[in-house]
């Protein structure tokens, strides 16, 4: 007899789905004390004959489940509908693709497939497919030897102003940034003391253009705005190419970074060990080296060959020559290093010398990609000396070092970079600065010649602040028992139960906003979801758009985002006439649903968008439509979490927060390796999932093991 070590809540939830009686409260009780060590002799020969035979499972289990409930669309007949033929598949070719393996958990798993009005397949039906389709998966990723390759790149504008900044140690800015969202005021940003302050000063780019006045050096014009990927980030390598005329705006900005009348002694933090010259001038030449090497090692994130200092040098002693100023020279020689491909290009090294016929297979990064890595991932800047100093040692990529340097890293401020970048992109913010909902009908949405969506925006950016610095778990992100909000959007939650800030003004103030912690007394509000900035953004301007809405929590929740409509789906009529005009929202747009092309992706997205219906376009609460009809937000998520409300919406989302820990952590590994996420990495997902499940959700320990993945740090370099 073989015993075999099974999870209590797997185990519960199975016997529970399974039998009805498993239901009773003393059956459960006698579950709980039951322990977690049970024989299963047969289950566990069928494990490891399932695991080890691929084609005889696919022979006998699956291709007779896709003949049953997937042929329709999935066999020889519907292979165009549905892109693949399920039941054409041989079996080691079943057993050998891990996208299709990997594609097909995430349906079953997401209740996605079988489709509505197709034979549905029974709980424990479903759960074995997953499970075993799991077990294969498992066993084919541990057999690829590469992992997805982010393409050369280079730096976004907000990486290079960030990397210049740390490189010369500025005390301003190089150039404005609108897409930094939210404006620090009065620097309430300190993660070293684990507490965000009761009270926050803040401002944002909707204010105007007194908040993008900042100290910033003079006469220096960024480069355009970087491009987000779909459903991605503005960092992905596939977007960030090098056009000629970029290059030569890239020659000419290092030049008039150097040259601008800002770039003086009080402004640059290495001018003295840097910039001033030797008290002799025979020292110029010799101080030229001992300075250059160290710069170029910081700038290049690796140690400088003797060439390329070499190259420097040889420029640097023929100015020197021809009696140019000390200072000067080494003002030359920074433009020349920032404008560089070899400081504002991001790539990682190649493993080795290979043939052409040797397969290509995945290496560690080395100490220096590793302090890349971190780096640009954390501060979206190049690594500090600490990292630089680890990595010359060979000690950074030790586990216990790479923890230590997270947590160092974690509690610097420049993680403030981070929060002005990541959470924006994820909850896809920028969205609400081209929101402009009817003047007529939602007048409260204007005041003065501002509106709502400069406060609406920095309440969700300030909850991640909060999460991250308190170490707080992701679900928080979901159903918050706290915010942050000004007296004008208070007073805009109406409807709810959450109190007024006393003694603060409904407007506040225009150039910098006061915002205050508070706690949430009604569910309906709190978390990113139900956030006014999120329920503006994503209705139009008369109406709500609840597929839009949909959408949106499927991409951003679950990192689920549905496919594109196509192009021949009319657009809904905006004000309807005749017997529509007596109709819901829900039954007009139940019409998409009767197309064929359009019924998988209403299934998946409809529930969570109606969830939401309650939320008028400025996410005020309301009952019911303007024809007096009631709204009915009432649907299943997954197919197996009924709601009647959008807290039962919220409360089936926990019941899924592995699910969303997992989107969420695919998000993040995106983010910081700067490419998809693939099957390959799929292993390296639950990994993470489960060390952050272990640590009660936090999002600092979702984040330390997003850094210590495989993916994370492993490359693959092309032949």
């Amino acid at each position: 007899m073989q015993l075999v070590k099974i999870d209590f809540n797997i185990l519960r939830r199975v016997l529970v789905q399974t039998c009805p009686r498993w239901r009773a409260p003393a059956c459960l009780m006698w579950l709980s004390c039951a322990g977690v060590l049970i024989c299963f002799p047969a289950f566990a020969v069928a494990q490891d004959k399932s695991t080890s035979d691929p084609e005889g499972l696919y022979k006998s289990v699956f291709k007779p489940t896709f003949q049953t409930h997937c042929g329709k669309c999935h066999g020889a007949d519907g292979v165009e509908e549905g892109d693949i033929n399920l039941l054409g598949l041989e079996g080691d070719q079943f057993g050998n693709d891990v996208e299709l393996l990997s594609s097909l958990i995430e349906v079953l798993d997401l209740g996605e497939m079988p489709p509505e009005g197709e034979p549905d397949l029974k709980p424990q039906e479903r759960q074995r497919l997953i499970v075993e389709l799991k077990k294969i998966l498992k066993v084919e990723v541990q057999k690829l030897t590469t992992f997805g390759q982010a393409p050369i790149r280079r730096m976004n504008r907000f990486q290079y102003n960030n990397a210049v900044i740390d490189l010369l140690d500025l005390k301003c800015i190089v150039f404005t940034l609108p897409e930094r969202m939210m404006r620090e005021h009065k620097q309430y940003f300190k993660p070293a003391t684990g507490k965000m302050p009761d009270v926050v000063t803040v401002g944002n780019r909707p204010l105007g253009k007194s908040q993008m006045i900042e100290r910033r050096l003079g006469g220096v014009a960024a480069f355009p705005q970087d491009l987000r990927a779909e459903n991605g980030f503005d960092n992905r390598g596939d977007h960030l190419s090098m056009s000629p005329l970029l290059m030569e705006s890239f020659l000419k900005l290092g030049q008039s970074i150097t040259q601008s009348p800002d770039f003086v002694k009080r402004n640059v933090g290495i001018w003295n060990t840097f910039f001033e010259p030797p008290q002799t001038k025979d020292l110029w030449k010799s101080s030229v080296g001992e300075r250059l090497k160290p710069f170029l090692t910081r700038a290049f994130r690796s140690p400088v060959t003797s060439e390329v200092l070499g190259r420097y040098l040889k420029f640097a002693h023929a100015q020197i020559d021809q009696g140019a100023e000390y200072t000067d020279v080494m003002k030359s020689l920074t433009a020349a290093v920032i404008s560089s491909p070899r400081f504002f290009y991001l790539y990682d090294k190649g493993s080795q010398t290979k043939s052409v016929s040797q397969p290509e297979t995945s290496s560690s990064v080395d100490e220096f990609e590793l302090a890349s890595r971190m780096s640009f991932f954390l501060w979206g800047s190049i690594p500090d000396q600490a990292l630089l100093d680890l990595a010359v040692q060979g000690k950074l990529s030790a586990p216990e070092e790479l923890i230590g340097q997270y947590e160092r890293m974690i509690k610097d401020k420049k993680i403030k970079r981070f929060c002005d970048s990541f959470p924006s992109q994820w909850l896809q913010l920028e969205r609400i600065v081209s929101s402009v909902p009817n003047q007529e009908l939602f007048p409260e949405f204007y005041f003065s010649k501002y509106r709502d969506s400069m406060h609406m925006l920095l309440e969700p950016l300030l909850l991640f602040e909060t999460v991250l610095i308190e170490n707080l778990p992701i679900t928080q992100l979901i159903d918050s028992d706290f915010t942050y909000r000004s007296g004008r959007l208070q007073n805009t939650y109406r409807g709810f139960g959450d109190n007024p800030l006393k003694g603060k003004k409904a407007g506040g103030a225009v150039g910098v906003l006061t915002f205050n912690r508070v706690p949430v007394t009604d569910r309906r509000t709190g978390g990113v979801i139900t956030n006014a900035a999120v329920m503006t953004m994503t209705s139009g301007q008369d109406r709500t758009q609840p597929i839009t809405r949909g959408a949106w929590v499927a991409g951003v929740i679950f990192n689920n985002p549905p496919e594109p409509p196509p192009a021949d789906v009319p657009p809904l009529v905006e004000k309807p006439g005749g017997e529509e005009s007596g109709l819901t929202l829900r039954e007009r747009l139940g019409l998409h649903r009767e197309r064929a092309d359009c019924k998988g992706c209403h299934e998946q997205i409809d529930p969570l968008g109606f969830a939401l219906e309650n939320y008028n376009p400025i996410g005020a609460w309301r009952e019911g439509y303007a024809n007096g009809r009631e709204i009915d937000s009432a649907g299943v998520l997954f197919r197996k979490h009924k709601f009647n409300d959008v807290i039962e919406f919220k409360d089936a989302i926990l019941m899924e927060k592995d699910r969303f820990a997992r989107g969420f952590a695919e998000h993040l590994l995106s983010f910081a390796l700067a490419r998809e996420t693939s099957a390959a990495d799929q292993l390296a997902l639950d990994q993470i999932v489960e060390a952050t499940a272990e640590d009660d959700y936090k999002l600092q320990t979702l984040i330390k093991n997003v850094i210590l993945s495989t993916p994370f740090q492993n490359k693959t370099t092309p032949k």
